[in-house]
């Protein structure tokens, strides 16, 4: 299936968006659909959750939300990645993250009281390299199963030598996630994703990797961005794939570069919209995502303004599948 296949027409952009009163409804009608659980990766909304995290998180559950993707710095960090998070805090806008300034057990009660659970967290390479234990530790509280990279630092995936010498990174530490009890995963970007010297960065390193203990969350805006086919890759790297990131695109745009640097991303965030308001057909992708082994699926919308509407309209359409 190419990839004009799941793009669809403006026309019907405005399906979905209907608001349903509560998430008993929700929950009937995800009963019905494509997926039985629509997560959430708490980066669409961290401002909202600085200020209140227990509001926030209600109303998330209350919008029909289910499960939740943590993202890292957590207290038992590495410092590097605390001090990293510290400088571009104020680019951001805000500081909060992990669990917020709370306990794991306050997470975990409150979690409990919404209906939530957590299957996956976000964190960063230096944690995962030097710090995994701690993972394992909080996963006895919080019950996830899977942590994952957001990104390849940049200053190690310049080169195809890089890239290889990642997948011998990425091996260890799915081999050491998998004795600890947990599962690896690497979120990709849109770098890596082009033809250099005749083959594909990415396909480089995933072809070096073990698939018993190197897992994969599909993030479908830059994976498209990046020029590539998400349809290809769910089929190429079939049962690799256990999470994915579900976010519209308004219009079907690509990096203006190779997509390897922050600048390229943050150009392309006003091109992010709710699911149903741009150009992607989900129907067509979950049901190739099924077929080939995803298991979790997290509305991703960076930032996003207005979460209480935009995260809503994004569930709203994803239900009605």
């Amino acid at each position: 299936m190419k990839r004009s296949t799941f793009l669809k027409t403006s026309a019907a952009a405005s399906l979905g968006t209907a608001l349903l009163p509560n998430s008993i409804m929700a929950k009937n009608l995800l009963e019905d659909g494509l997926v039985d659980s629509i997560g959430i990766q708490l980066f669409s909304l961290p401002k909202t959750l600085e200020t209140d995290f227990e509001s926030g998180m209600k109303m998330l559950a209350d919008m029909g939300y289910s499960e939740i993707e943590l993202y890292g710095p957590f207290s038992f960090s590495s410092q590097a990645a605390k001090d990293g998070w510290k400088a571009v805090t104020p680019m951001l806008g805000f500081s909060g993250s992990g669990f917020f300034g709370r306990e794991a057990i306050e997470v975990k009660a409150l979690f409990n009281d919404l209906g939530l659970s957590i299957p996956s967290v976000h964190t960063d390479l230096d944690t995962l390299e030097n710090h995994m234990e701690n993972f394992a530790e909080s996963a006895e509280t919080l019950g996830f199963e899977y942590v994952v990279l957001p990104a390849i630092p940049d200053d190690r995936r310049k080169t195809m030598d890089d890239y290889k010498k990642m997948a011998d990174t990425f091996n260890t530490i799915g081999a050491n996630a998998k004795k600890l009890g947990l599962k690896f995963g690497y979120h990709n970007h849109g770098y890596g994703l082009n033809m250099v010297d005749d083959s594909i960065p990415f396909e480089v390193m995933m072809d070096n990797t073990d698939p018993e203990s190197v897992f994969l969350e599909m993030d479908i805006f830059w994976t498209m961005a990046g020029k590539a086919d998400p349809i290809h890759y769910l089929e190429k790297y079939s049962g690799r794939y256990h999470c994915m990131h579900l976010k519209d695109m308004k219009e079907n745009k690509t990096f203006s570069g190779d997509g390897g640097d922050a600048s390229q991303w943050v150009a392309l965030f006003p091109n992010m919209a709710s699911a149903g308001d741009g150009v992607v057909d989900f129907k067509a992708l979950l049901e190739v995502a099924k077929a080939n082994g995803v298991k979790h699926f997290f509305v991703e919308q960076d930032m996003v303004q207005n979460p209480e509407v935009a995260l809503k309209k994004s569930f709203n359409h994803l239900i009605g599948l």
